[in-house]
Formats: C-alpha cells, structure tokens, sequence
C-alpha cells in the first residue's frame, strides 16, 4: 500500500506532481498556483559546507551564588545565498545564522543563556488561525526556545505556551547535569513551531565530558555538525511553505522539501583528509525522514544517539533518522584516497566530500568499547500506560486533526508520573505514518515493537498482537529522546523520570502534526497523584484514520 506519506516522502516524484497540481486531494497543496524551483536544475558541489561558529559567553554572572557563563543569542531576521546561483534568501535565525551558533559546554557546567526575540512584528509564512495557541487574538510573531533533550526546569525547557514577542527576552538557566550528548535547541511557540523552525530558528548544541574525552575519536576540525534539513523554494531563491487550498485554513498535514539543505547551502562539498571524522548529524526537517548511504555503498560508523554513545561501534551502510533525531558518526576516508563521494537519501543528492589524495597520519582513534549502557529492567516500571497516536480525517480522507491519546492540548493532564520512577510508555500506531514521538526533561531506552490487528483496534478499541516481538535497531540500542512510533505497530519506550518535577510536554515531531494538537503537557509530580481519565470524543464529521 503506497500511504500519503510514501507518496510524498519517497522521490522527486511527487515535486514533480506537485509542480504540475496533480497531487490528489489528500497530500499537501493540491492547488499550488506558483511554480517552484527544481533544485537539480542548479548545479551541485559548487559551495563549500558551512561550518557553524561556535558561541562565545558574553560573560559571567552568578547563578545563584556561583559564577557561571552568561549567553545572550538573539533571533533575527536576515538573508542568506543557499546555492552559487541563486539570490539570497530570507531567513530568520539566532544570531543571523543558519543553523545558529553552536553551544559547546561541558557536562555539570552550568549556564545562563539571554533568548532574545528581536524578530519583526510580521510573520512571512502563512499562519493557520484555526490551530491551538494560533488564533487571531494572539501576536503573529512569539518565539520560545526549547533545548531538545536538554534536562531543564520546567521553566527553562521551553513550554510552547511561554512565549515571548518581539522586543523581549527571557534567561533560561541549563544545569547541563547529564551525560555527553549531541542535542539541538530550536523554536517551540506553540500553533506557529513549524513556520519558525522552517524560517531557520535552530541550531546545535553539544555537551562533553570525560568519559568520551578519554576515548581519543576525531575532535577539533575533524569532528563537523551536519544539520540537515529540506526546503521548497520558490525560483528567485525564496523559501516556498505550501498552503491549502482551503480558504481561510492553510494548515497542511505534512511538508516535504525538494531542496536538501545541509549547514544552510545545497549540494555543498568538504574537503576532507584520508583519515577518521566524526560528524555530529542531526535532522531538522518538518517532516522528511532520511535514509543515508554512500552513492557506491561506502561503509560508516554509528557511535552515538539522540541522548549520547552507543556501548561499541556499528558498523552501516545505510542509516534512517527521523525529524528530531540525531546520529553520532564515524567515516574512514583513508581507504577513499582521491574520490568523491557523495552522500546520498534515496532519490535526493545530500552532499559530496572530496577525499584528498595525500596520505596523512590520523591519531585519532574508534575504540570496540565506547559507553556501557545499562538496560533498565521492565521489573522497575510502577506503571505502564497505554497511549494511541490518532488522525482524524473528514467525509473526503482528508486528514484535518492529530491527537495523542484522543485529547487536545488543552484537556487536563492525565500523565503525572511520579519523580524519580521509572513507567513504560506503549505507544499505539493505528495510523499510516511514522510518528517521532518526543518526550522533554527526560531519556528513554526502546523496549521493542510489534503488530497489531488495526481494524480490529479501530473498531473496538482491542489490542491483539499480529506479529512477533521485534527488539529496537542496532542503531537504537542506546539512550534516546525521539523515538520512531512505526505504522500498525506498538512501540515500547521505558522511561526513567528524574532532575525535576514540573510540567513538561511529549509529542510527534512531524512538526505539521505537533501543531495541530498532536501535542499533550505531562507533569512529573513530587508524590502520587491521581490520573484524570482523559481521551476526546471525536468530532461529527471526523473519523479515524486505518
């Protein structure tokens, strides 16, 4: 079964149809009156890979007794040439970037950063007034910053409703108090996340700490963010977000770029050496997944996920990342002497890196043994929950609302686990996509996935299993915060609540389907509380998606 999402997802193809307004009434903007840019027409590996900058402390401030590192980072607007040949682009970014400056901070050093919100009054991508927190009561343009697997007090994390407008700041305190990790801070505002994060408000943001210094992988310029994310655009260079062709109501389910944006430029080269690199990947697409190899079939190692390393090395030839998640990589050149090789995600040209000829000495070093990663035993879980991923379509399949669990953003909490215990989360996928499912403040271990009769869920709410237990990917089997919920499937997560008790969120992170609902508060409570029972009924006119 070709589903809405392999049918746009998959290839070129459906720009193609998309150009021509042929998609069928259920995939995104099936009246598109403008024409977009072909990408493919320009030619590649014309620019070189940009390479963020590193942030710098304005200063130090005490927090509260103690002096710590004091950030001021502001969003801003600004333009940006993504290729050779085409006129720059309007962007808006932290510090004038695209992605924004990285952080590079140690493990237990804590900082203070200033977010500050010097963006215009306007927005320049088409708001849907009708989603949650969007409406016309409430200013175009609110930003509010959220460091995805950050674990932060609640009032640092970023909740979609703490946003801030233009003109203001807010100080965010991260006690970085966890493990070495690659993690990515990025807009939340909420019902306008997916029109800010695709105007560029994202960047990357990396923790050390002794453990993997001890271990000698490739560092300083042989160690390079690759932030990757797609764009449509329209022919003079500017960014393109699809609409609707409802009047009034432009939201779309899903968005899929034919420009693949790496570091901001497309089709970029590096120059690299015949050694060892470590490149810290991350996915910063709406909605794309990417499926990564070589283009002659090169082989790479995975040593880290979303939350840090991986107990040894994998060795891939091809990787799958969802939105939100991120890969901690090795590639070898130095059997690649004097080749090009391009990077590649089904259909889509990535990159290319241009290995030099010369040989070189590499001191760096791929330890077999990285970082144990202990298994949390199902025995420690107090409590197991039961949570659906639902889509609701109208009379004519088109999909017009996401929830998780039946409930709307603004229903009562019904998860408060309970500070420092460990829950098992079982996440029921009756729908035909992928979800990405995050959790904030805290880092989980995938227990398994497995099928189910859909119909049979659909129609009376009964859970029985299909297929066999099937345990997470190699590329898994560490500590994550996103975690893929596949199509009729349940996927398992075992969750450790620890650092802080608060209000804190979990959602999809297709951002189209986060902003419409598919988003819920969870609270971590100091003491047992009680569960409110919680779930909505569906609309008239609405039915659930097989």
């Amino acid at each position: 079964m070709i589903t809405r999402r392999k049918f746009l997802h998959n290839s070129g193809l459906a720009t193609t149809a998309l150009l021509m307004n042929q998609l069928p009434a259920f995939a995104q903007a099936p009246a598109v009156k403008a024409l977009t840019l072909d990408p493919n027409a320009l030619e590649k590996f014309v620019d070189p890979l940009p390479i963020p900058s590193t942030m710098q402390p304005n200063e130090h401030r005490a927090s509260p007794a103690v002096r710590v590192p004091y950030y001021k980072l502001g969003m801003r607007p600004f333009e940006m040439k993504v290729h050779r040949d085409l006129k720059a682009t309007r962007m808006w970014g932290f510090g004038s970037q695209f992605p924004g400056p990285t952080f590079d901070v140690r493990s237990g050093q804590e900082i203070l950063v200033e977010w500050a919100n010097e963006l215009p009054d306007k927005h320049f991508l088409p708001i849907d007034h009708n989603l949650g927190g969007a409406g016309k009561d409430q200013p175009e343009v609110r930003t509010v910053v959220h460091l995805h697997g950050g674990k932060a007090p609640p009032d640092s994390d970023g909740y979609p409703e703490d946003w801030i407008t233009p003109g203001k700041s807010v100080v965010y305190h991260y006690p970085n108090k966890q493990d070495a990790a690659m993690l990515w801070y990025h807009d939340h505002a909420m019902g306008i996340n997916r029109l800010n994060i695709y105007a560029g408000l994202f960047g990357v943001y990396v923790i050390r700490d002794s453990v993997e210094d001890s271990l000698n992988l490739p560092s300083g310029k042989y160690e390079i963010p690759l932030a990757i994310s797609d764009r449509m655009f329209k022919p003079e260079g500017q960014f393109f977000y699809p609409m609707s062709d409802k009047e009034n109501a432009p939201w779309v389910p899903e968005v899929f770029g034919d420009g693949i944006l790496v570091n901001g430029k497309l089709f970029p080269y590096l120059e690299v050496g015949a050694r060892k690199y470590r490149f810290r990947l991350l996915n910063a697409s709406n909605g794309r997944f990417y499926h990564l190899s070589f283009e002659k079939g090169a082989s790479f190692y995975q040593i880290g996920t979303d939350q840090g390393l991986l107990p040894a090395p994998i060795s891939l030839k091809a990787l799958v990342i969802a939105p939100g998640e991120r890969a901690d990589l090795v590639v070898d050149f130095s059997d690649h002497r004097g080749e090009e090789m391009i990077l590649k995600s089904e259909a889509f040209t990535i990159m290319q890196f241009r290995v030099a000829d010369d040989k070189v000495n590499d001191p760096s070093s791929l330890p077999a043994s990285l970082r144990p990663v202990p298994k949390i035993p199902e025995s420690q879980a107090v409590k197991t929950r039961l949570l659906s991923l639902d889509e609701y379509q109208n009379r004519v399949a088109e999909p017009v609302l996401m929830l998780l669990n039946g409930s709307y953003w603004h229903q009562p909490v019904t998860e408060k686990p309970v500070l420092n215990t460990t829950e098992i989360w079982t996440l029921i996928n009756p729908t035909d996509d992928s979800h990405p499912i995050h959790l904030h403040l805290v880092r989980f271990q995938i227990l398994d996935r497995r099928r189910f009769d859909v119909p049979l869920y659909m129609s009376k709410r009964e859970l029985r299993f299909t297929g066999e237990l099937a345990p997470p990917d190699a590329s898994e089997a560490g500590w994550k915060d996103t975690v893929r919920a596949q199509p009729g499937m349940v996927t398992r997560i075992i969750v450790h609540f620890e650092g802080y008790a608060g209000r804190y969120v979990w959602h999809c992170h297709i951002l189209e389907h986060e902003d419409n609902e598919m988003m819920r508060p969870y609270e971590v409570v100091a003491e047992a509380a009680f569960d409110a029972p919680g779930g909505a009924t569906l609309g008239e006119g609405l039915q659930r998606s097989e």
